[in-house]
């Protein structure tokens, strides 16, 4: 049988920083929210398409809130997309919020590694605090965006929540029943403040935990890919080492959205390293089996044409490591589905409901705990 070519372009790669909740330059999350931002800069170098930050940027929507994160930015060189939370909005309007130089007006929609990004404003429609809707103009708008995709193009949707959260439950349906008609790769969103990936059998639902508010876990950010479809996310703890890897495909069983997504005899494996020291090599690794080189092709994946074992069952682990030129190693393992693969029925509707739980080696500590699942007083409208 000939070795598969790797002829797929470049994948989406960005970063999510979590709900910010920005007071003042003292407060540990603006350093944090610095220590970040150099970290991507100098780690991340070559390997961004942009960086995205959920909502909730400022804790009260308050104009000296949003110089802090105005002034911040500045250390990033790859584009920044911002949407509101409800914090946001605060003050009773968005307007402090637009101030943000990097504050485009939205919904707005650009296409990035010829993925189409649709980034959603489900603040500004409704009265401030949790009260989430798009509205009719809106809802035309994602519709007419959708609509007009051409075939075999994926599509991101940016928003604050989970559509479920959205207080008219018509405006949720059309939502949810958008999402599925054209099969919306991912949904990327805030306000949990708890990492949590969930997955309706076609859409992958993402929320990174809060930069501001830390109900859970160490402070960090995710690291998001969309290669041909398959969708791969990890979170990056501020103070974890590097080199860091990020398959970006195959797709984990867990994050599988359809079942032409497992795996076949041959398969291509792809990963993205951060980190600013060169590789030196890299090599893969299936089932326990022997360790087989990679290699980098000109967008700065490596990749490996890779043979699935006899009789491979389900999971199937997959780890990529690589070593940089001090010698440090990095890794990042996935579980893979060999084909034929029946996807499990899952839960829909745009919640939490297709949860995929606990999945600690990715970050993901499955307590929930954030204010809107374990709410506590301290943040009665987050």
């Amino acid at each position: 049988m000939a070795e598969i070519e790797n002829t797929s372009p470049r994948p989406l790669v960005y970063a999510h920083l979590g709900d910010l909740h920005l007071t003042d330059a003292k407060a540990r999350n603006y350093q944090d929210l610095l220590a970040i931002l150099a970290q991507l800069e100098v780690e991340g170098a070559g390997q961004l398409d942009f960086i995205y930050l959920p909502g909730d940027v400022a804790d009260n929507g308050q104009p000296a809130q949003y110089r802090l994160v105005t002034a911040a930015l500045r250390l990033a060189s790859v584009p920044v997309h911002l949407i509101a939370g409800d914090h946001d909005r605060e003050p009773g309007s968005l307007a402090n919020f637009y101030a943000v130089p990097a504050a485009a007006p939205l919904p707005k929609a650009l296409t990035v590694q010829g993925v189409r990004c649709l980034f959603l404003d489900v603040c500004g429609p409704g009265t401030g605090g949790p009260d989430f809707r798009l509205g009719a103009t809106q809802l035309a708008w994602l519709r007419e965006q959708l609509s007009q995709l051409p075939a075999g193009t994926e599509a991101a949707v940016f928003m604050h929540t989970y559509p479920a959260d959205l207080v008219e439950a018509a405006e949720q349906a059309q939502l949810v029943a958008l999402l599925a008609q054209h099969r919306v790769a991912l949904v990327d969103m805030g306000h949990t403040h708890y990492n949590e990936l969930a997955n309706d059998g076609a859409t992958i639902y993402a929320a990174t935990r809060s930069t501001g508010q830390i109900e859970e876990g160490p402070v960090g950010y995710s690291l998001v890919s969309l290669d041909q479809g398959v969708v791969s996310w990890r979170f990056k703890p501020l103070d974890g080492s590097f080199p860091f890897v990020l398959i970006t495909a195959p797709a984990d069983y867990r994050l599988l959205r359809h079942a032409g997504q497992a795996v076949g005899p041959q398969f291509l494996v792809r990963a993205v390293v951060f980190g600013a020291n060169a590789v030196a090599s890299a090599h893969y690794q299936l089932a326990g089996g022997p360790w087989l080189p990679m290699q980098r092709d000109a967008a700065g994946v490596w990749w490996a044409a890779a043979s699935r074992p006899a009789g491979a069952t389900l999971p199937l682990p997959l780890t990529v490591e690589v070593r940089d030129s001090t010698g440090r190693p990095g890794r990042h393992q996935v579980q893979l589905a060999p084909a034929p693969y029946q996807l499990p029925a899952r839960p829909g509707a745009g919640s939490d409901a297709a949860s995929l739980g606990a999945w600690e080696d990715n970050g993901i500590l499955g307590t929930q705990l954030g204010p809107n699942r374990n709410a506590r007083p301290l943040h009665p409208s987050s």
